[in-house]
């Protein structure tokens, strides 16, 4: 059964302003969605070609937001500078699931990490945090350390954070409803976020926006 949307969070960490956006999958990818992942690309090669993602304003309140929360985020990267570092180094950006692409396409476009769920596998409240020492989550790229990470639990325990997310949340062929969190800075408001996935999905109807916090 899926939660009540949007979910209620009670944070532990001052300066986060997360945006949720509930997505019904359409079953439609194709060319569409190949052309925006190359045409968003191109966007982003063209406008860190004098200077590094970690030097937008933006960026740069990410770095300052992991190290209250105990990380270096020099070793351990917001994911959307991951990304954005891949990109600049003239990987393409990979067709790995309709959604998690347009997670990834709205993650560069904001120059913040964004996750999507799997919704019928999270049960809020949720609670967005530090790690506790020696914690850890079976993450998509195996045991992932918490320790001072920035994070989101349920009652299960850890499911996300704006490095990678769990493995329990991932999404397959048989999700249904798809929660998208974009990490926010205090600094970004919540329609800029908004107005940008719509313009993806305008670009390439992977999914239907049928909520948002």
């Amino acid at each position: 059964m899926t939660a009540t949307f949007p979910p209620s969070v009670t944070s532990d960490l001052a300066g986060w302003n997360l945006a949720w956006f509930r997505l019904l999958p359409t079953g439609q990818a194709g060319d569409e969605l190949d052309a925006l992942r190359a045409e968003v690309a191109a966007q982003a090669r063209e406008m860190f070609a004098s200077s590094p993602p970690s030097a937008h304003p933006t960026a740069a309140a990410i770095r300052r937001l992991f190290r209250a929360a105990g990380t270096d985020p020099t070793r351990y990267r917001p994911s959307s500078e991951a990304l954005l570092r891949r990109l600049l180094k003239g990987d393409p950006l990979p067709a790995i699931h309709p959604l998690v692409d347009l997670n990834n396409l709205l993650s560069i476009r904001l120059i913040v990490p964004c996750c999507v769920v799997d919704a019928a596998r999270v049960s809020p409240p949720f609670t967005l945090r530090a790690g506790e020492d020696n914690e850890v989550m079976l993450s998509m790229r195996g045991e992932f350390s918490l320790t001072g990470r920035p994070l989101l639990e349920d009652d299960e325990g850890p499911f996300g954070t704006p490095i990678t997310d769990a493995e329990r949340v991932k999404l397959t062929g048989e999700t249904s409803e798809v929660w998208l969190v974009a990490y926010l800075p205090e600094s970004v408001t919540i329609e800029p976020a908004r107005d940008t996935l719509r313009e993806l999905l305008a670009a390439a109807p992977v999914a239907e926006l049928t909520g948002h916090s």
